[in-house]
């Protein structure tokens, strides 16, 4: 049998499984809370596997491969590392306080302390950056289809798109952490094939090792000026901070069954990605060595997989591809979603039942899905647009987020006069110094902004209270994922 009917038989049995996946998922999600937050009830197993594969996607699979292909370590700084980093950072920072509000998106929080104006820019920021990541990914599925089938890389998108759609649509988040459950198996697995194969192959690591470049596991910048360091410094927060204000996590955050299991997942899925996204990047080191010329470097790990694997391996590793990728798509629809229901359809239609903001959320996945295939098909870039997706939110959202959640003084005076300033750097610096991360210096413009104009309105705009979504009010105290055994505010029962 020919490996490319393995691969489509393959295929073919994944798509089912996620398609039932979606099917009973369904049965969970009859309310807008069940959809988006999984009725905040997923256990620390399943909520851990979701933020893993959330993150691991084509990204990580096919885009830091290529950069790790072509520039080892540095290349790569951005994603595993700079990815785990925003993990973790959540974990520690931010998962107890929104478990702890039973909110449904962060952009909830925003609304709260800053008003409608300043939740509707953070709403629309998230929406660039999700649409942009979707459509990173769809490039990934697209590229694998193409590499290792024939099938023209458009067919691969939309066909990739259409079944993310489907159990998305129906199942919300519960289908979302399910899916993500069997999907992470499948990449541990898959990856672990290939790695090891491909060392015994080469003659292990020792044979590698002497042919790799000098600067190959360098991870500090190899000129020390001003652009340099810059540059390198925009690689850590473009995830780093960039990520840890959008709903991809949070909303994980506020799905867990407890803060315990919020702030606990975030640090297992932490060690977890970066162990398993060092994999690809190994693999992308040694391709360098094995299979230097290639003319697209993002394929170097199908085409690993082709040259190292049986036929039915290869169809195994083609569903840890699939998998990373459409674990990673469906999370972003989702958030999209979920920002689109609950903080922009109160603007068009207020006091909008539960049922009309279900229905909104399931309607706003196909439209955001196809809306990000228009940017696959003109990027086919995978980590160019990946990372660029975060440059709006970095200069002009990530300042305002962090100090609502940690400074008692921040308002909404200082909030928008920080976004706009954030954004106003960057447009102008993207103009006449390209050359310059535009999106950190906005971010660091973003953040001197909101703390003079903050320190300097509060007697007339006055810091805004926080409450949970039952409108009791919550004080931004004990925040920090340090919980002990036995200090758990609520009970492993707590109300939903």
């Amino acid at each position: 049998m020919a490996t490319e009917t393995i691969i489509f038989i393959g295929v073919g049995i994944y798509v089912l499984l996620m398609l039932a996946v979606g099917a009973y998922a369904a049965k969970k999600t009859r309310t807008t809370a069940e959809f988006i937050v999984a009725g905040r009830n997923l256990p620390m197993f399943l909520c851990s596997a979701t933020i893993v594969a959330t993150w691991f996607g084509g990204g990580t699979m096919m885009g830091a491969s290529g950069a790790a292909y072509d520039e080892g370590l540095l290349g790569v700084v951005a994603d595993p590392f700079g990815a785990a980093l925003a993990i973790f950072v959540v974990g520690m920072f931010f998962a107890r306080l929104f478990r702890r509000l039973k909110l449904l998106t962060y952009v909830d929080l925003v609304e709260q302390r800053y008003g409608k104006v300043a939740a509707t820019i953070t709403t629309l920021a998230s929406l660039v950056s999700n649409i942009g990541w979707v459509g990173a990914m769809l490039v990934a599925f697209g590229l694998v289809f193409e590499s290792l089938t024939g099938v023209p890389l458009e067919y691969g998108i939309i066909g990739g798109v259409a079944v993310i759609f489907v159990y998305t649509m129906v199942g919300g988040m519960w289908a979302v952490a399910l899916t993500d459950s069997y999907q992470m198996l499948i990449i541990m697995v898959g990856l672990l094939i290939l790695f090891v194969v491909v060392l015994i192959d080469v003659g292990g690591w020792s044979s590698i090792s002497p042919q790799l470049p000098e600067n190959t596991f360098r991870l500090m910048p190899l000129e020390h000026t001003g652009e340099q360091w810059l540059n390198y410094l925009r690689l850590w927060f473009i995830f780093g901070l960039a990520d840890v204000s959008g709903q991809n996590l949070l909303g994980r955050a506020m799905s867990a069954k407890t803060e315990r299991v919020a702030q606990n997942s975030f640090y297992v899925a932490s060690l977890v990605y970066l162990f398993f996204g060092m994999i690809p990047v190994l693999l992308g080191i040694i391709g360098s060595v094995t299979m230097p010329g290639l003319g697209d470097s993002e394929s170097v790990v199908p085409a690993m997989a082709l040259q190292h694997l049986h036929p039915v391996a290869v169809a195994i590793f083609v569903g840890a591809i699939l998998a990373a990728i459409m674990s990673s798509a469906d999370s972003a629809l989702l958030a999209s979603a979920s920002v689109i229901s609950r903080n922009l359809l109160p603007l068009v239609k207020p006091g909008a039942s539960d049922g009309q903001m279900l229905l909104v959320a399931r309607v706003a996945i196909p439209v955001c899905g196809i809306t990000a295939v228009v940017v696959a098909l003109k990027a086919q870039v995978v980590f160019d647009v990946m990372i660029d997706a975060n440059t709006v939110t970095l200069a002009a959202v990530v300042m305002p987020f962090f100090l609502a959640v940690w400074w008692k003084k921040a308002n909404r005076s200082g909030a928008l006069a920080a976004m706009f300033t954030g954004f106003t750097v960057w447009i102008i610096l993207r103009e006449t110094a390209p050359e310059l991360p535009g999106d950190l210096i906005g971010l660091g413009a973003s953040l001197l902004t909101m703390l003079l104009v903050s320190s300097l309105t509060q007697t007339f705009d006055p810091p805004r209270q926080v409450s949970d979504i039952d409108g009791n009010p919550v004080e931004l105290t004990n925040r920090l994922g340090t919980l002990r055994k036995g200090s758990e505010p609520f009970s492993e029962k707590s109300p939903k």
